[in-house]
């Protein structure tokens, strides 16, 4: 199996070299690093990588630099997976990243680093075209709502399932964090399916498609 290719931006250079450290060790292919949101672009565009790992904020304006960059880099290259990295948790930074769809993409704080088994796992997802949020930001931004529309229908342990699935979890990982069997899983996922009316007609991912609908809060 061809190793995944990654390109990884990040100014905080032990950081960089730390993540690099981390993925090659998990046997990425490391084919580029970038210090500036302008060299990471550059660099992305030129090796057409798998994946890309990107700090939010970095040179040359500290702002929302490697999340633009990240934008234009999927508007240019569509199939490129992107897990961005934050110091904190942003929903409008999240909601820009995952606007045009969520496969492929990923938004985690930069703490979840330390836990190396699952970051490895969560850029993996990533690369394959699935979805990883941080289970703050799912917390924060699905916790408390009930929003109107084919979403407002699922019952509470649909959205704990959701919510769950928003962070990326596989139905086994659903199940264990929830303490209930696989087969009730799938279950609950094709409930859900139903009511927010992704049938298996349409086109894309729908668990990235559910998750989608229920961020955005928007009936489809």
């Amino acid at each position: 199996m061809t190793a995944r290719r990654v390109v990884i931006a990040e100014d905080d250079v032990l950081l960089r070299e730390g993540v690099a450290r981390i993925l090659r060790d998990a046997d990425f292919d490391v084919v580029a690093l970038a210090g500036d949101a302008e060299a990471f672009l550059r660099r992305s565009l030129a090796h057409r990588p798998d994946v890309v790992v990107v700090d939010v904020q970095m040179p040359p304006g500290h702002g929302d630099d490697g999340l633009i960059a990240a934008i234009e880099l999927r508007r240019r290259l569509p199939g490129t997976g992107v897990l961005v990295l934050s110091q904190s948790l942003s929903e409008r930074y999240a909601l820009e990243l995952i606007r045009e769809g969520a496969e492929g993409v990923g938004y985690l704080l930069k703490t979840r680093v330390g836990d190396v088994d699952a970051f490895v796992d969560a850029v993996g997802r990533v690369a394959a075209g699935g979805s990883v949020l941080d289970p703050e930001l799912v917390t924060r931004m699905i916790g408390p709502r009930r929003p109107d529309g084919p979403v407002g229908e699922l019952t509470a342990r649909e959205h704990d399932v959701l919510a769950a699935m928003a962070e990326g979890k596989s139905n086994q990982g659903i199940a264990e964090s929830l303490l209930i069997s696989e087969a009730a899983v799938e279950k609950h996922i094709t409930s859900i399916f139903h009511k927010l009316r992704l049938s298996s007609e349409r086109s894309g991912h729908r668990r990235v498609q559910a998750v989608l609908m229920f961020l955005q809060g928007a009936p489809r």
